[in-house]
Formats: structure tokens, C-alpha cells, sequence
């Protein structure tokens, strides 16, 4: 995994719908309707990180749930970082019809 420059990753940004960055991590914040559908997402986030071999930081507090993704092995964001993203996206896209 190579390490993005910071304009690669402000490039890929405009990719991903509603995150942001933090210095060397991606970050956003989920909202469901109850917390049985929070942790829906984040039990659905596993296959997903054990596919891609990556695993984000995730918080729950009640039906938010906040992701941060960065690449450790790298030492900052990764395409990898934006993949998972991705995926978080549909993944919540879906939890949410």
C-alpha cells in the first residue's frame, strides 16, 4: 500500500459522499433510525474490512455510528482507505430502506 499525497487524497475525496478529512484519516458519521440498525452497519462492515483486509476505527453512540479509516501500515490514507468507504456507503445506503 502506498501512501496518498494529500492532493491524491483530497482528489479522491470528491468520490465519497459526506466524509471528510483529518489529517491522515477519512471520517463519517452514519445516522439510522434506531440502534439495532447502527449495529446492523457495523456487523455488516466486518465482511467487508476481512475481505479487504482492513479495519477502521469505528465509535457507536445509540443510531450514530462514526468511521475513521486510515492506513497504519502506510502511515496515512490509502486507496484502500476510500475502497472501504465505498463500500460503508452502499452498505448504509441499503440498511436505510
Amino acid at each position: 500500500m502506498q501512501k496518498l499525497k494529500e492532493d491524491e487524497a483530497q482528489q479522491m475525496l470528491g468520490s465519497v459522499v459526506g466524509w471528510c478529512l483529518e489529517g491522515d484519516t477519512l471520517k463519517k458519521d452514519f445516522g439510522f433510525k434506531g440502534f439495532s440498525t447502527a449495529i446492523n452497519f457495523i456487523n455488516s462492515l466486518v465482511p467487508v474490512a476481512n475481505k479487504l483486509s482492513h479495519y477502521p476505527t469505528i465509535i457507536n453512540s445509540y443510531n450514530r455510528v462514526t468511521v475513521s479509516l486510515t492506513s497504519y501500515a502506510a502511515h496515512g490514507l490509502t486507496k484502500m482507505d476510500f475502497k472501504f468507504a465505498t463500500e460503508a456507503d452502499k452498505i448504509a445506503d441499503e440498511l436505510r430502506k
